[in-house]
């Protein structure tokens, strides 16, 4: 019988808030040496995902989109909202201003076949795990999938 997400996630993930500091989040992160953390809300619903990804524009900063003038006019070169979405995460100083929204997730009673193929289509490194109501009950990386394949060798 195949092997499925409950098999072999990390059952009750450590999990942050949106007003969870971010200087308590990069602690949680650096301390626990883990590489995201689910962000949920009063009820325990998913609500966002904040990951090193979404960290790294607190050290690199934003550069502005480049424009050109034309007739008094100014005509950017990029889309202007994701450079202050990405402002925002630079400047965030809580979870909920730097984390990611709708981060793809996972139900418990999927195989590791389907969690490796969305985590690859999706090049994700983590899922979060929910349970029928939306609550986080579990978190899966790609770690644990490696792990699962070589013990499935042994």
């Amino acid at each position: 019988m195949p092997k499925t997400v409950a098999d072999v996630m990390s059952r009750d993930p450590i999990v942050v808030r949106s007003e969870t500091p971010l200087k308590e989040a990069i602690q949680i992160l650096a301390e626990r040496r883990i590489s995201g953390l689910p962000v949920v809300d009063d009820t325990g619903k998913l609500v966002g995902i904040i990951s090193e990804t979404d960290l790294m524009w607190q050290e690199t900063g934003v550069t502005p989109p480049a424009y050109i003038m034309f007739l008094d006019s100014v005509i950017y070169l990029k889309n202007p909202a994701t450079y202050e979405r990405d402002l925002h995460k630079a400047l965030g100083q809580t979870v909920g201003e730097v984390m990611s929204r709708d981060p793809i997730t996972i139900k418990a009673e999927k195989t590791l076949t389907e969690a490796a193929r969305v985590m690859h289509d999706k090049s994700v490194h983590r899922l979060p795990v929910l349970d029928e109501s939306g609550e986080v009950i579990g978190i899966l990386t790609r770690g644990d999938i490696i792990r699962a394949m070589a013990a499935s060798q042994d």
